[in-house]
C-alpha cells in the first residue's frame, strides 16, 4: 500500500543548491553547469593546481591503500573458506556418527581380500577389567606421540581410544547374524553389503593429537617399578659393554653377534616406550637413525629377523608415530623378500640382506613349519602401511598352501616342510614345542588381526586345538597337572618344552574373542602347570624342558628334569600367559606368580655389573652355572610382559586394539576402512 501511494503522487521533485565559486558565475555568464564534462574539467584544474610533491604524496597513499586492501581481502577469504569447510565437515561427521568428536584419529584401514565367503565378525565383549584393589595402581599409559617432541610421557593412549569409539559406533549400526559354529564356538558376524575389495589402502600416519576425554593417569605401582629397575640394570650392561651389537655377555663384559644388527636394542625399543623410559628410548632412536644399516653382506634368519627386527620397528612406529621406524621397516622388509623365491613359494630359512639372495640351511632343503608360518602378522602389516601388496601376498600364499596339505593329524602339523616340493617332511611327529609352536599361535592372531574375517585360519586353529585335546593332553602324578606332551609315530611322550607355555595365553585370547568357553577352562589348567614348572624347581626357575610323571611314585614330584634340559634362557612364555590370564580374569594370583618369577630372576640371574644371564642349572641354587649370555627377548618380551602383568590398566596395550606378535611386539588390529 505504501509503495503504491508513492507511485501515484508522481515523480519526486529534485532541489539543488548552487554555490557560486567565481566571478563569472556571480554575474550570470554561462550560468550553473553540473554536467560530467564540467565536473571533470573542474577536478583536473584542482589537480593541476597542486604542487608536484602534493600529487606524489596522494598517489603514494592511494597505491598503499590499494595494496593493503588486496592483502586484507585475500586473508579474509581464506579464513572464511576454512571456517566454511570445517563447519561442513563437522556436520557430515555428526550425521554419520552422532555425538562423536574426533581429535585427528589414526584410523587403521584393513586390507581386504576378494573372498566373499569371509564374514565380518562382530566386536565381542571388551576386556574384563581386573578387580579393583583397595588403592588403584597401575602404570603410566601411552599416547601415540613421538617422545622427542614431547616434554613428558603422557598417561593415556588417547588417539587409539578415538579409533575405538569410531569402530564401536560403526558396529552398533550393523545387523548381527550367526555365521560359524565350530565344535561349541559360535561367532556372531556383522553383515557386509558388498564383497571386500582386494585393493590394499594406505592408512593415515599415527596421530599425535590428544583426545579431549583424557582419563585420569594411573600411577605406576611398586611391582612395576621393580620391572623398570630390572630393565635399567639390563640396559646398563648392554649400553656399557655391547652397545649396537646383538647380545650382551654380562659376565665377560663383552658381546656376541648373530646378525650384527643390534638385535637387543631393536627388540627393546617398544619396551622402553611402554615403560616410559624416555631418555633410554631417545638414545636408542639416535642409534637407529645414524648406525642401523641393512646394506650388509650378512646372512640372517628369515623368521628371527622378521619377528625381532621387522616386528620391533613396526610396533615402535605405531606407538611413537615416528616415520623413521617405518622407513627402516620398509628397508628390511624388502631385503627379506628374496626368501620367497622358491619353487613352492615356501620361503628359505636364510637371506643375505646385502646381496639379495636366499638359501636353505646347509644340511637340508627343509624349513621349519613354525618359521614359515609365523612371519605373517609382520608382513601383512607392512603391506597395510605401505600399500604394497607383495608382502602380504607372499605370506598369504604360504598359509593357503599349508591349509591344503596332507600329513596333518586332526589339525596338528609336522615340524618340517620342503621348500622345493612344498610338502611336509618327517611325518608322524607332532609337538607344540620348538619348530611348530607359533604356527598355532599365528593362526589365531592372524584371524584377530584381520578383523575375524578369514575363516580358513579360524577353522585350522579350532581343528588344531581339538587335535591337542585328543592326542597331546595328559595328566601327571601326583598332583594331576594337565600338560601338553608330544606324539611320535603313535607313541606319546610326556615331554613338554617351556615354549609350550605360550598356549594358555593363546587359548585365553581366543576365548576372549568369542571362541569356545572350554578353551578358557583349559587355559586355566595349563597355566597352573606352567607355574608348577617353576615352583617345583629348587631355584624357582623353569628348565627349558620337563618330563612329567604319568605314574605315582613315592618321593617324586610331577616334574622330572634331565641334565641336558635344566638350563634357563630367561624365556617369556609363562609370564606372557600370566599376563593374558590376569588381563581377562582379574585374578591376582597370576600377578603373584609373576612376582615370584621376577624375584627369582633377580636372585639367580642378575649380574652386579649390569645385565642378566641365562643359567645352566636351575636345580642348584648355590651354583646355577651362569652361561654369560642375555638373550634379546629378555628385554623385548620377558620384562615387557612382566610390566603389563603388574598393571591394572587395561588400556595399557589394550587387547581389543592390539595383537602381539610372537616376539611381544604389539601391532594394531585392523578396523574396516
Amino acid at each position: 500500500m505504501y509503495s503504491g501511494a508513492v507511485a501515484a503522487a508522481g515523480p519526486p521533485r529534485r532541489d539543488f543548491i548552487s554555490v557560486i565559486l567565481g566571478p563569472e558565475e556571480a554575474v550570470g555568464v554561462g550560468g550553473y553547469n553540473n554536467s560530467k564534462a564540467w565536473r571533470r574539467r573542474s577536478c583536473w584544474r584542482k589537480w593541476k593546481q597542486l604542487s608536484r610533491l602534493q600529487r606524489s604524496v596522494i598517489l603514494f597513499l592511494f597505491a598503499f591503500l590499494t595494496v593493503c586492501g588486496v592483502i586484507s581481502y585475500t586473508s579474509m577469504g581464506e579464513a572464511w573458506k576454512s571456517i566454511t569447510n570445517k563447519s561442513s565437515d563437522d556436520q557430515r561427521t555428526e550425521q554419520e556418527i552422532p555425538g562423536l568428536k574426533l581429535a585427528n584419529p589414526a584410523v587403521l584401514p584393513a586390507p581386504q581380500k576378494a573372498d566373499a565367503s569371509h564374514g565380518d565378525y562382530r566386536e565381542l565383549s571388551p576386556q574384563k577389567p581386573p578387580k579393583p584393589p583397595h588403592v588403584r595402581r597401575g602404570p603410566s599409559n601411552l599416547q601415540i606421540k613421538a617422545p622427542w617432541r614431547d616434554t613428558r610421557l603422557k598417561t593415556r593412549h588417547d588417539t587409539v581410544r578415538a579409533v575405538e569409539e569410531l569402530v564401536e559406533a560403526d558396529k552398533v549400526e550393523k545387523t548381527e547374524k550367526s555365521i560359524i559354529s565350530w565344535r561349541g564356538a559360535v561367532i556372531e558376524p556383522d553383515q557386509s553389503t558388498e564383497p571386500p575389495s582386494s585393493k590394499i589402502k594406505e592408512p593415515e600416519k599415527p596421530s599425535s593429537v590428544e583426545a579431549e576425554d583424557q582419563k585420569e593417569p594411573v600411577p605406576i605401582n611398586e611391582r612395576q617399578l621393580a620391572v623398570i629397575d630390572a630393565f635399567r640394570h639390563a640396559w646398563k650392561g648392554y649400553k656399557d659393554f655391547a652397545w649396537g651389537h646383538d647380545e650382551l655377555k654380562p659376565l665377560s663384559k663383552s658381546y656376541s653377534e648373530w646378525f650384527g644388527l643390534g638385535l637387543t636394542l631393536i627388540d627393546a625399543l617398544d619396551t622402553m616406550w611402554i615403560l616410559g623410559l624416555k631418555e633410554e628410548f631417545e638414545e636408542a632412536r639416535k642409534w637407529v637413525a645414524n648406525d642401523l644399516v641393512f646394506d650388509k653382506n650378512v646372512d640372517v634368519n628369515l623368521f628371527e629377523s622378521t619377528i625381532r627386527i621387522l616386528g620391533g620397528l613396526l610396533s615402535t612406529y605405531h606407538l611413537s608415530g615416528d616415520s623413521l621406524f617405518l622407513e627402516k621397516a620398509k628397508d628390511i622388509g624388502n631385503r627379506l623378500m628374496p626368501a620367497f623365491k622358491t619353487p613352492s613359494k615356501i620361503p628359505y630359512s636364510d637371506v643375505n640382506i646385502g646381496r639379495g639372495t636366499a638359501h636353505p640351511p646347509r644340511w637340508t632343503s627343509d624349513s621349519t613349519v613354525a618359521e614359515v608360518t609365523s612371519i605373517q602378522l609382520e608382513f601383512r602389516e607392512l603391506s597395510r602401511l605401505t600399500g604394497d601388496e607383495k608382502f602380504q601376498k607372499a605370506v598369504d600364499e604360504v598359509m593357503k598352501h599349508v591349509h591344503t596339505l596332507s600329513g596333518k593329524n586332526d589339525g596338528l602339523v609336522p615340524m618340517f616342510i620342503n621348500t622345493n616340493s612344498g610338502q611336509f617332511t618327517h611325518l608322524g611327529v607332532y609337538t607344540l614345542g620348538a619348530r611348530a609352536d607359533s604356527y598355532y599361535e599365528y593362526l589365531l592372531k592372524q584371524w584377530i588381526q584381520g578383523g575375524r574375517k578369514e575363516n580358513e585360519l579360524l577353522e585350522d586353529y579350532m581343528r588344531a586345538i581339538e587335535g591337542v585335546k585328543k592326542h597331546l593332553l595328559q595328566r601327571s602324578e601326583p598332583r594331576k597337572l594337565t600338560f601338553v606332551g608330544e606324539l611320535a609315530h603313535g607313541h606319546f611322550s610326556a615331554k613338554m618344552d617351556h615354549l609350550v607355555c605360550f598356549l594358555p595365553g593363546t587359548l585365553a585370547l581366543g576365548a576372549h574373542n568369542g571362541l569356545a568357553a572350554d578353551h578358557m577352562k583349559l587355559a586355566e589348567t595349563l597355566i597352573e602347570t606352567c607355574y608348577q614348572m617353576y615352583a617345583q624347581v629348587e631355584t624357582g626357575l623353569s628348565p627349558e624342558i620337563v618330563h612329567f610323571n604319568l605314574h605315582a611314585q613315592k618321593g617324586h614330584k610331577d616334574v622330572e628334569i634331565k641334565p641336558a634340559d635344566r638350563h634357563n634362557l630367561l624365556r617369556p612364555e609363562t609370564v606372557e600367559s600370566l599376563f593374558y590370564m590376569y588381563r581377562f580374569t582379574g585374578d591376582k594370583k597370576y600377578q603373584d606368580w609373576g612376582w615370584e618369577i621376577l624375584q627369582n630372576f633377580n636372585r639367580y640371574t642378575r649380574v652386579p655389573t649390569g645385565g642378566y644371564t641365562s643359567i645352566n642349572n636351575v636345580q642348584n641354587p648355590s651354583n646355577p652355572e651362569p652361561r654369560d649370555k642375555m638373550e634379546s627377548f629378555f628385554l623385548g618380551e620377558t620384562l615387557k610382559y612382566m610390566f603389563l602383568l603388574f598393571s591394572d590398566d587395561i588400556d595399557l596395550i589394550n587387547l581389543d586394539k592390539y595383537v602381539f606378535n610372537t616376539e611381544a611386539h604389539p601391532l594394531p588390529i585392523w578396523v574396516p576402512a
